[in-house]
């Protein structure tokens, strides 16, 4: 099966749901890690490079939404998705979630068929590509004072770098792809999330929010009730 050569990491200090997961997705053909939180989670990560992570909000030494933010200041794990595990009408945790840096959630109780369906829907996003509008090299998108390496997740402006978030940096790509377009909310869910996955209705602001703070809030315009456009 094609999903044997994809490795899912499955973090929750709950054993009954460990297992349930495990044996669902080993079943199906994934390779499985699992983690009792998320200090050990961030050791496996690290050596085994998952292409996904799941994770539980409320885990004991560290918590989801603490190992989320460290997993993704690791520069070789810049392309795993990440989603948070969480019970249902629980928005907080979801919002938490996205500001920290996850792709999407799983709400529980789930049950096996969907379970698998739904990582398989997240594991489609590690192919996905957005096209570059200035090219340097093949990896290189520049524009204005902005330098973005698609290759390692990475941003430079006003030479500081910082490696963001898969969502983040694939938002930022997709605005300066044509610069002073407005992109609507639902290109922008299409483009970065997919027509079939669903989100929160802040997910877009979130992660808007989260961009602004990293490349200041002159660079994208919001325009109310519409959307997005980056500007130079």
């Amino acid at each position: 099966m094609e999903e044997t050569q994809f490795k899912v990491l499955l973090v929750d200090d709950e054993l009954d749901i460990l297992e349930f997961l495990s044996y669902n997705l080993e079943k199906a053909g994934y390779i499985v890690y699992t983690a009792k939180n998320g200090v050990e989670a961030l050791k496996i990560a690290e050596k085994e490079e998952p292409h996904l992570v799941i994770l539980d909000v409320m885990m004991p030494e560290m918590d989801g939404i603490a190992a989320c933010e460290e997993l993704r200041k690791i520069p070789s794990l810049s392309t795993t998705v990440i989603a948070f595990l969480t019970a249902r009408g629980e928005d907080y945790s979801q919002i938490a979630g996205f500001e920290a840096g996850a792709d999407d959630y799983i709400t529980k109780p789930i049950r096996p068929k969907v379970l698998v369906s739904r990582v398989k829907a997240l594991l489609k996003r590690t192919g996905e590509a957005t096209q570059p509008v200035e090219v340097v090299d093949t990896n290189i998108i520049s524009i204005g004072d902005l330098v973005i390496d698609k290759e390692r997740y990475l941003i430079r402006i006003a030479d500081v770098e910082m490696v963001l978030p898969r969502k983040e940096f694939e938002l930022l790509s997709l605005l300066v792809s044509k610069p002073g377009k407005v992109f609507t909310r639902e290109e922008i869910y299409s483009s970065v999330w997919g027509e079939n996955v669903v989100v929160g209705d802040r997910t877009i602001d979130v992660h808007i929010r989260k961009l602004r703070e990293k490349i200041g809030n002159d660079h994208i315009k919001t325009l109310k009730g519409i959307g997005y456009k980056f500007v130079d």
